[in-house]
């Protein structure tokens, strides 16, 4: 049995690395333009509500195309999705240096949006091919790590750089990076182990053998039953409420700190994305750990609940830190995010199990969900900073407290979702076609409706 372990060579390990790197260069990206705002609005004279448009928008486009680029993953393999989709926002990315006013400033961050799209998914199918089962915990945490340190690095370098260069060249530089990400990839990846020379017979087989276990489902269950399913539909909400709070992290935080402290309170900014890279290596080395010991369920169940509570004490904790100046506050809503952040592996994890062969498009559909409730938190919060109060917490508006009870309750809801989430539960695959077909047009409905009544209430709602 040792000498076994000795002879597996370590390609995986190689792919974990590489889709780490792929993962920093995203939330590079994403996060570059937060740290760009105040130029970019001062240059195009953009105010701070058309500004939380733009940040939304990107949401909406990455939401909206998440199912279909995770079928093509699963369809025509990771290696040429990721290649397309990286290559297509880095085109993006330096578009948006070329950006001469709101409207264009839309259509480049919608279309960034929907290049975005299959970054996730299609590294997910990646790691369903080359991940067995009982390693997939530490490797969603290490992997999905990388987007904490580059949100993190871009919080940190971005403001210097743009200094330096001015934001345009910042993402000319920024789109740079993904295509010698691509040109890598490009070199060394394969969509199947068996393929590549980094990774011999002993690997391969330890692979293929812990790939699936008797809960994953079969080819013949149909992806609609998968996605429409019970399981699915609370995986859907609970990454909702994540992203909710997590996605103000690369958005508003910034802006929202200077503002209420000055600029040199921006500095702390970062912090919560330090706390949440951490919590991706603790939730994920809990996962595997439990997993290894025979607890399925509760490897997913425990890490998430835990987090989920642990964000909505954080949340609460911030609404009382303010007035105590911008490192207090900033300490505290770390503590939540660590919390959201640790129901990460669980939630990626989950999907896979439940997955399987589809695990490209099911993840994607779990994403498009979620990043609905980035889209909403990002376009909601100057709202509430403006416009909502609280008896106790916000008694006045001109302070985000308001915005963070909200994000407090939907995180207990989400932590009661996760008590009736089972990676384990069998799916039927004995619904007829016509029920198949029902329930996918009502999931598409449904998500028809939550964008275009998130766009409306934009619109004509808010002022």
């Amino acid at each position: 049995m040792r000498e076994s372990r000795i002879e597996k060579s370590r390609g995986r390990y190689w792919l974990i690395g590489l889709l780490f790197l792929h993962t920093m260069n995203t939330y590079m990206d994403r996060a570059c333009i937060s740290s760009a705002a105040g130029a970019m609005q001062n240059d195009l004279n953009i105010n701070d509500q058309m500004m939380g448009y733009i940040f939304g928008v990107f949401a909406i486009g990455y939401a909206l195309f998440q199912i279909p680029s995770g079928w093509l993953a699963d369809v025509l393999g990771p290696r040429r999705v990721l290649a397309c989709v990286v290559s297509l926002w880095s085109v993006f990315t330096v578009l948006t240096g070329a950006a001469f006013n709101a409207v264009s400033l839309l259509a480049i961050r919608f279309l960034f949006g929907v290049g975005e799209a299959g970054a996730f998914p299609g590294a997910t199918r990646a790691l369903y091919d080359w991940v067995p089962a009982k390693e997939r915990g530490i490797a969603q945490g290490l992997f999905h790590s990388g987007a904490r340190v580059g949100a993190a690095l871009s919080l940190f370098l971005m403001p210097f750089l743009i200094a330096v260069v001015g934001w345009r060249l910042t993402f000319v530089i920024n789109g740079a990076i993904g295509v010698a990400w691509v040109t890598v990839w490009l070199y060394w990846f394969r969509n199947d182990p068996k393929e590549h020379p980094r990774v011999n017979p002993a690997e391969l087989n330890y692979i293929r053998e812990g790939r699936t276990d008797k809960s994953t489902p079969s080819a013949k269950v149909p992806f609609a039953v998968i996605v429409t399913s019970g399981n699915m539909l609370l995986a859907m909400f609970q990454y909702i409420a994540s992203n909710i709070t997590f996605f103000i992290s690369f958005t508003w935080l910034q802006p929202y700190m200077k503002e209420q402290w000055g600029p040199d309170a921006g500095l702390f900014a970062p912090i919560p994305l330090i706390f949440g890279m951490f919590a991706h290596w603790i939730s994920g080395a809990i996962v595997t750990l439990l997993y290894g010991k025979g607890y399925h369920v509760g490897s997913r169940r425990i890490p998430a609940v835990t987090g989920f509570v642990i964000g909505a004490l954080g949340l609460i904790l911030t609404t009382q830190a303010g007035a105590a100046g911008p490192l207090q506050f900033v300490l505290c809503f770390s503590i939540a995010v660590f919390g959201v952040e640790l129901t990460l592996s669980p939630s990626w994890s989950f999907c896979m199990d439940i997955g399987g062969d589809r695990s490209g498009a099911v993840s994607g559909a779990m994403n498009m969900l979620g990043n609905l409730g980035s889209a909403f938190s990002a376009i909601i919060f100057p709202y509430f900073v403006a416009n909502v109060t609280l008896p106790w917490f916000a008694e006045q508006t001109g302070t985000a407290n308001s915005f963070f009870v909200f994000a407090a309750v939907i995180n207990v809801l989400a932590a009661v979702a996760w008590l009736f989430m089972n990676p384990k539960k069998a799916i039927s695959d004995s619904v007829s076609p016509r029920q198949v077909r029902v329930r996918m047009v009502l999931f598409i409905i449904a998500a028809v409706v939550l964008v275009g009544g998130l766009l409306t209430y934009k619109i004509f709602f808010l002022e």
